[in-house]
């Protein structure tokens, strides 16, 4: 699946999405819970500075004390004491107010982090069960942001922009309620004026999806752009490409801008629209109010106290306004989200998948074809056997599928046809987990990760002992290399290794294959990238992993392929010739002899 391609088909479903990202929350339920409660009177608390100014209008201005009954008994209270309640009464609420607020938005962040976390961790799981196809179809970018920036936006937002939006009601709900007190007639008017404003949020939400996934793609593109600026920054200086790069990057960035203009153009439109209708809402309470304060339908500190709601009332309208663009926002995010978790690996255990213990007799190459795209194939109904503790050099044409045909025994792709069977049972018969730790693989460009030579070395086995350590690094060839080190074993490595030389990147790859003592090995260029000497002190090295084990060697050194058990020759996908070098050198006009000719005899020479 290409995460470029997404549509996010799911994002107006919104019951759906809430139902999948329900059991990442429940964990911290009862936080959420506790968050909306206080996010409750935050927003509750917004109608007490209006609703006091009513009975401060007609009671402290106009100098009358406030006659009211609870519960039939009759109580005066003085205008002098209420002049003195009231301010007091504001201020005390506003600092209760200050508490919750900070309270809520403690709560929120504390929640916000722990879901959105749950979902990094789910998806970086996810991640890391993916297939090599998987990666071979995404670019570095795409799937950075896919699995790092939605959960950010889908799940921190989720809680945060919820619990506004309930503030924001409750607030309007008080409001609403001091204006209902005020008069209810004018509470109608402004009630349904206001209630007009959400009309543009419900038109917009098809282009918040259209844009949020553009920003997706662009946003991977970007990244892209830095990790190979990052990654080939020595390519991009050698051949002059600053200037490429540059460009690029530009263009990305000025993709983003129009795309996001054209939502601000679309969606700008939507502040000033709200507002005005707010703005014919209170012309029209204003004329009808003057009417009902003239036929003494209503008091002058009634009236105050009702336009002083409704002016505020124009903030959480608008906060519910904006807080829904941003949900549907989320809502698109999380529709991406589920996407990447409904995503299933291609390759994964059979269903009565066994383990595999070792290698007992031989591995079967049946009829084998492969393809990585829909008729091309890379492999032509390739057979073979190879018996155990034999060391299989593969030689052939570039691209002829020599590195598609190691990749298929450890299952990072499955064959197109065919089987590959050891010990005579199929390959996809087995626990992937148990065939893998069976099998070594030493690569032309083996990656190292942070950490130290210790710690990449024990990746092949972490139960290993500090002697099983020690002769690792003495067959592999290291210990000059590690005495020269300030911290020896435990020196930290740059990202990808970057401190070490290629040579002593490939030692520490073979003594991590050594140390993992797989049965079956598997050498993809191993050497081709060093220098001769370097050559040399690795090959020693490769030589002692080699020992006792069932080796696929592909190479271009002649003793490597001349000391192999038998070669074979693939041209095209296709098992043409196979045998030792000296059966070989006697095919006339036979592949063998003309690689040979071409590529090996100038070694012999040098040697």
């Amino acid at each position: 699946m290409k995460l470029q391609d997404t549509t996010a088909s799911n994002s107006f479903r919104y019951g759906w999405l809430l139902g999948r990202i329900f059991p990442f929350i429940k964990p911290v339920m009862g936080r959420v819970i506790l968050g909306f409660l206080v996010a409750i009177p935050v927003g509750a608390l917004d109608g007490v500075v209006s609703v006091s100014l009513k009975p401060f209008m007609d009671y402290v201005v106009g100098k009358h004390d406030w006659a009211i009954t609870i519960l039939n008994h009759h109580i005066t209270i003085p205008y002098t004491m209420l002049a003195l309640a009231i301010p007091f009464g504001v201020v005390l609420f506003a600092a209760v107010q200050g508490v919750l607020r900070y309270l809520n938005s403690y709560l929120t962040d504390w929640t916000s982090q722990k879901i959105t976390n749950a979902v990094k961790i789910s998806l970086f799981n996810k991640l890391c069960d993916m297939d090599a196809s998987f990666y071979d179809e995404n670019s570095s970018g795409v799937i950075i942001t896919r699995f790092l920036s939605d959960p950010d936006t889908a799940s921190s937002g989720i809680v945060n922009n919820l619990k506004t939006f309930v503030t924001a009601l409750f607030g309007a709900l008080s409001l609403i309620g001091v204006m209902l007190y005020c008069s209810w007639k004018l509470a109608v008017i402004g009630v349904v004026v206001l209630g007009a404003a959400f009309i543009p949020v419900a038109l917009i939400r098809k282009r918040v999806k259209s844009t949020s996934n553009k920003n997706m793609v662009i946003g991977g593109n970007i990244t892209t752009n830095f990790n190979e600026t990052y990654i080939g920054n020595k390519v991009m200086r050698s051949y002059s490409l600053e200037e490429r790069q540059k460009t690029l990057f530009c263009d990305q960035i000025w993709k983003a801008f129009s795309n996001n203009m054209s939502l601000v153009k679309r969606a700008g439109w939507m502040s000033p629209l709200m507002y005005l209708i707010a703005s014919v809402g209170i012309a029209l309470v204003l004329g009808y109010g003057t009417h009902l304060i003239y036929t003494d339908q209503m008091t002058a500190g009634g009236f105050a106290s009702f336009v002083t709601s409704l002016l505020l009332l124009y903030k959480p309208v608008k906060t519910l306004g904006n807080t829904l663009t941003s949900l549907q926002t989320i809502f698109v995010a999380m529709g991406r989200v589920f996407e990447l978790f409904d995503i299933q690996p291609e390759i994964k255990d059979s269903a009565n998948a066994v383990e595999l213990k070792g290698l007992n007799n031989g591995i079967d190459f049946e009829n084998v074809c492969f393809q990585y795209v829909q008729d091309r194939l890379v492999l032509k109904n390739f057979n073979y056997k190879v018996s155990k503790n034999e060391t299989i050099a593969i030689v052939g044409n570039s691209g002829g599928g020599k590195s598609t045909l190691v990749n298929l025994i450890p299952r990072f792709y499955d064959v197109t046809s065919g089987a590959i069977k050891i010990d005579g049972i199929d390959v996809r018969n087995y626990t992937l987990k148990s065939l893998r730790a069976n099998i070594s693989m030493v690569f032309q460009d083996n990656f190292l990760f942070s950490g130290t030579i210790r710690d990449n070395i024990l990746m092949g086995n972490e139960a290993a002992s500090e002697e099983d350590l020690k002769k690792v690094v003495e067959c592999a060839h290291l210990e000059e290399v590690i005495s020269e080190l300030p911290e020896g074993l435990d020196t930290e490595l740059g990202e990808r290794g970057t401190t070490l030389s290629g040579g002593q990147r490939q030692r520490v790859a073979i003594a991590r294959a050594m140390i993992k003592n797989a049965p079956i090995i598997i050498l993809d260029e191993a050497t081709s990238a060093l220098d001769n000497e370097s050559e040399a002190i690795v090959q020693k090295a490769l030589d002692n992993l080699m020992s006792n084990k069932t080796v696929f060697v592909i190479a271009h050194r002649l003793s490597t392929i001349k000391n192999a058990d038998r070669i074979i020759v693939i041209k095209d996908g296709q098992l043409i010739e196979s045998g030792t070098h000296d059966e070989l050198m006697t095919i006339e006009d036979g592949e063998y002899k003309h690689l040979y000719e071409m590529q090996f005899k100038h070694q012999e020479e040098v040697q």
